[in-house]
């Protein structure tokens, strides 16, 4: 099972336990309630089919969640074969994959595929139980569930931050015209402006750097709510708010009431600050910036009419129990970019065409990489314990002193 697929199994994980953790569900209902709840409800998978869980299970990634995170609920890899088990969560998923892949495979074929790979020996599980497993799956194919369609309100600050992108006026630097990219996070509560900058791309990683600021600032949100566009759906988004401990909501496309008061605020931006000054007035991206981040202050200390006449920033500040700070430790580690790479077979891996050297143990083999947008410090995912190890650059001439092995050769003169 690949590296992608383990995210995407910890993601649905997450997903399930997400209400809960960020205690967006009924808060009346008890643990067992939760757990019992959610063991009734279809989930869409991976490979595209829905799957239930039984309650036993979701209780197990709960408190495996509180004891170590989203990490701990990645699919760990197998230090097992060769011993006695069933059909597992981890052959199961295995099972999913071929079907998925390839719908037209038998059962037998399947299973002599899990012999060769090694997931399973001969003795430990039957061909007629990988048959019956996958006869369940045809049947959940023919099954689909319903979207929760409730509205909600929320009644505290950090319950809910929308996030999204409005288009500045175009900076002229070195004779090039570029066009520029607000990005801002609002609380819904108190309206206030909790993240906001101003970039030359409309990225991820301008999205996280606005995101990591807002967080170390005024702790994470419970929810976070952004549209479709690239920038905020892609899987580093999905792993970094799961990472966070939040709850990620995407509104349906050409909604734009789904976050009005952010498309509200971006109105109250351009009329009235934009409209105010002129591209001329700025030598530098810098300088644009420090005008629009004295502009948010304003906003955000100046009376708001939605809040009884109270700021924004009075408003959010008056409920200091719902703000949840994480510690710099674990922000550091939560705001890392994740990608694959294959190692070559001198230990090399490149990142944006910059070489990284790597313990020669990981000569030939797919590695999961973490590492900062600008490329500061890159880390090594461990495989089994999810612990991170430094790497460094290429430095050719450093290896050059190494001293290697000499060989002598016997039996003859060369």
């Amino acid at each position: 099972m690949t590296d992608e697929i383990r995210n995407e199994i910890a993601l649905l994980r997450y997903a399930i336990l997400a209400p809960r953790i960020s205690e967006t569900s009924d808060e009346s209902e008890s643990l067992t309630g939760f757990f019992l709840s959610a063991s009734a409800k279809k989930y869409p998978y991976y490979d595209g089919t829905f799957v239930s869980f039984s309650p036993s299970s979701i209780e197990r990634w709960y408190y495996s969640y509180k004891r170590g995170g989203f990490d701990a609920l990645i699919p760990k890899r197998r230090m097992d074969i060769g011993s006695y088990r069933k059909l597992d969560d981890d052959l199961k998923e295995q099972v999913r994959y071929f079907k998925k892949e390839f719908p037209r495979i038998p059962a037998t074929l399947i299973y002599q595929k899990l012999l060769e790979l090694g997931s399973i020996s001969k003795g430990d599980v039957s061909l007629s139980t990988i048959t019956r497993y996958i006869n369940q799956l045809k049947i959940e194919e023919k099954q689909t569930t319903n979207k929760d369609m409730r509205r909600y309100e929320h009644e505290h600050i950090n319950s809910l931050w929308y996030a999204d992108t409005t288009v500045g006026f175009s900076l002229t630097i070195d004779g090039k015209k570029m066009k520029t990219y607000i990005i801002c996070f609002l609380d819904d509560r108190s309206r206030y402006i909790t993240g906001v900058d101003i970039f030359f791309n409309d990225n991820f990683v301008n999205v996280m750097s606005v995101m990591k600021s807002a967080v170390s600032k005024f702790g994470k949100p419970k929810m976070l709510s952004f549209d479709n566009g690239s920038p905020y759906k892609n899987k580093q988004m999905e792993l970094l708010v799961a990472r966070i401990g939040s709850v990620l909501n995407y509104t349906a496309p050409f909604t734009p009431t789904s976050k009005a008061k952010l498309e509200r605020f971006f109105n109250t931006l351009k009329s009235r600050w934009l409209s105010g000054i002129k591209p001329t007035d700025f030598k530098s991206l810098d300088e644009l910036r420090l005008s629009l981040k004295q502009y948010v202050y304003k906003y955000n200390t100046t009376p708001h009419s939605s809040l009884s006449q109270q700021t924004p920033k009075d408003v959010f500040f008056s409920e200091p129990l719902f703000i949840k700070f994480l510690d710099k430790h674990q922000i550091d580690k939560i705001f890392l970019l994740e990608y694959e790479r294959t190692v070559s077979a001198d230990s090399v891996i490149t990142i944006d065409k910059i070489l990284y050297e790597v313990p020669y143990r990981y000569a030939k083999q797919k590695i999961k990489l973490r590492y900062y947008p600008d490329l500061s410090e890159v880390y090594i995912v461990d495989k089994y314990s999810g612990e991170l190890e430094k790497i460094r650059l290429l430095k050719k001439n450093d290896n050059a002193q190494i001293k290697r092995e000499s060989f002598q050769f016997v039996g003859g003169q060369r």
